[in-house]
């Protein structure tokens, strides 16, 4: 066989192998960017709005994201840990009707916590960890974000006065969404009863009939 002859069969064989790996990426590029679009939800959107509406570098983060967190273990929570951390939600919320902002700063360093106990990166990361959350926490990921932005603000910036007071009670419940996927035990935790019988798994919030929006409207009363 000659060599020009080899040459073009390579050639031939090159352009078929390239032409079949094109038709392979676009048959599976539209089912690809529908199951990243049921798997994240709301953050599909916010990454394609990051991203100035290219869906396609939106998918590509995502997609690296799952790639680096997909697989995470997430650790159960032992009962006492979960009562503590439901103990200092509740103090939190409590507190937030004469120290809002005392009680923002500490949702933000419990989910923080909560989240590295649970085998997400340590609160330290901030910003792997929220990306680690939202692979597994993709529909109430944002509560957490909002909480850490008002928790971050300085007390003499846009935060401060009434209007401030506004924005940290609803991230304070917005996040709360998420606190409470974390502290319930998954599928394969099982469930935990108390001496009484009521079950450990849903927050203390929950089980005294959701104090959160009481306690925050409290202080809106007060101030009215």
């Amino acid at each position: 066989m000659s060599t020009g002859l080899i040459i073009a069969l390579i050639v031939i064989v090159a352009v078929v192998v390239a032409v079949a790996a094109v038709l392979t990426l676009r048959g599976r590029g539209p089912r690809h960017g529908a199951s990243l679009k049921r798997r994240f939800g709301p953050e599909y959107e916010r990454a394609v709005a990051r991203h100035d509406g290219d869906t396609k570098a939106a998918e590509r983060e995502l997609s690296a994201r799952v790639e680096r967190h997909g697989s995470l273990q997430v650790r159960p929570l032992e009962p006492a840990e979960r009562e503590r951390y439901e103990a200092r939600w509740t103090a939190a919320q409590e507190r937030f009707v004469d120290a809002p902002r005392e009680a923002v700063a500490e949702a933000d360093r419990l989910i923080a916590e909560l989240a590295g106990t649970r085998g997400f990166p340590a609160g330290g990361q901030y910003e792997e960890q929220v990306a680690a959350l939202s692979v597994h926490h993709a529909h109430h990921v944002e509560g957490y974000r909002r909480v850490h932005r008002v928790a971050q603000a300085h007390p003499d910036g846009a935060h401060d006065g009434a209007a401030g007071t506004e924005e940290m009670r609803e991230a304070m419940v917005e996040a709360r969404a998420l606190f409470e996927e974390l502290v319930r035990p998954s599928r394969h935790d099982g469930g935990h009863r108390g001496a009484a019988g009521d079950r450990t798994d849903a927050p203390a919030a929950r089980r005294d009939g959701h104090r959160t929006p009481s306690l925050l409207h409290r202080r809106q009363a007060k101030e009215s």
